[in-house]
């Protein structure tokens, strides 16, 4: 159920991008841009605002709940015993809020007192070799997972022409999904085969492995960058070969116009321009631009890249092994939950897993937002 979430988040953003940022303070119907247009920006911060609440107000339920849940009798013995030899700890107070025996710790012990206690449980997790590994093993996969998702919207947006909204939608209905049946997948294997720990642990080591097969795959899909004037191809799509690749051109020497922002245009003859500026264009309505070859009347211009031949069969091709890659990297996520519970008491799988969430955040997901602030903060002003 945790994946669901991206899921619809990504859906839920791919709803807010189709919204003018700007829309609540101005009147969209002056814009003579639409969503599909590349320097549209849609309301990202709808999202935010929406979750944020949904979050408030489902915590508020929590405070509902007991401070410990009464003890029901149950004649079975919890048969799972740790992979590795017990230690001399002090046992934590129970974190599933389940009142035990008595001659374990008092629950109505101070907060304090159970305070102090944390640091000795987490020493004596991070100790146990296994459980160190694993979660090690789990923050470098979320890692790759969530610079994967959050650079793949863009990546399909300028590889295969898409919009903010549509790359958005297809993420959400199409890989989170697989990565869903993947791990339904991965639980239903352990089951039918009676994995042992040593069998979870060989099962996440082989579909880990045939899964980055799989991502490396992505290096040779993908389509051709086709003719960008001054870039790839001399202004006029000569092939002469003395022509010299330069943005600048004489037919816009006079539009004084600017490098640093790349907004493509496509031209009637076929080929790609930098922005209407470096098209030559002399009128907001992107006509009669003087660097496209062909007769005056077609000196037109549209907002986007010019599309690729085969393109469509390549977008197609990528969609589907993206979906084959979530999902065979997916079927390791059970086998590593219940590798992990193994590995520690049976009083400590709360507690365990509590520290491995709070350890793919520190060391999985916030280290990818370093690089993205830093360049923020050193870019020119």
């Amino acid at each position: 159920m945790l994946v669901f979430g991206p899921a619809c988040g990504f859906i839920l953003g791919s709803f807010c991008t189709k919204i003018y940022v700007d829309a609540v303070f101005i009147d969209t119907s002056n814009l003579d841009i639409t969503p599909d247009d590349p320097r549209w920006i849609g309301a990202w911060w709808a999202g935010f605002l929406l979750c944020g609440a949904l979050l408030f107000f489902s915590s508020l339920l929590m405070f509902g709940f007991p401070q410990s849940l009464p003890l029901h009798s149950d004649p079975t013995v919890e048969s799972e015993q740790a992979m590795l030899p017990e230690r001399e700890y002090e046992r934590p107070p129970p974190s599933n809020g389940v009142l035990r025996h008595p001659l374990e710790p008092d629950s109505s012990a101070s907060c304090f007192q159970q305070l102090k206690v944390i640091p000795k449980v987490t020493k004596h997790l991070l100790s146990n070799p296994v459980f160190t590994c694993i979660v090690l093993a789990a923050c470098m996969e979320i890692a790759v997972v969530a610079g994967f998702a959050a650079f793949l919207g863009k990546y399909l947006e300028q590889q295969f022409n898409l919009t903010t909204s549509s790359a958005n939608q297809l993420l959400g209905m199409t890989a989170i999904p697989c990565a869903c049946l993947g791990i339904f997948l991965g639980g239903l294997l352990v089951k039918k085969l009676s994995l042992s720990a040593l069998g979870a642990i060989r099962m996440a080591m082989l579909v880990n492995l045939v899964s980055t097969a799989c991502y490396v795959s992505f290096l040779f899909l993908g389509c051709d960058t086709g003719p960008v004037a001054g870039v790839t191809v001399p202004y006029g799509n000569t092939s002469a070969p003395g022509a010299a690749l330069d943005p600048y051109s004489p037919c816009n020497k006079n539009c004084e116009c600017q490098t640093d922002s790349f907004t493509p245009v496509c031209g009637a003859d076929g080929v790609t321009y930098l922005s209407a500026c470096f098209a030559g264009c002399n009128s907001t309505n992107l006509t009669g631009c003087a660097c496209l070859t062909g007769p005056p009347e077609n000196a037109t211009v549209v907002p986007g890249k010019c599309p690729s031949p085969g393109c469509q069969e390549a977008f197609l091709t990528f969609l589907c092994v993206m979906c084959v890659c979530s999902m065979i990297g997916a079927m390791a996520q059970t086998p590593s939950v219940i590798i992990l519970i193994r590995t520690v008491s049976p009083e400590l799988k709360s507690y365990a897993l509590g520290v491995l969430f709070l350890l793919l955040r520190l060391l999985g997901t916030y280290p990818l937002l370093i690089p993205s602030i830093m360049s923020r903060m050193l870019r020119p002003r």
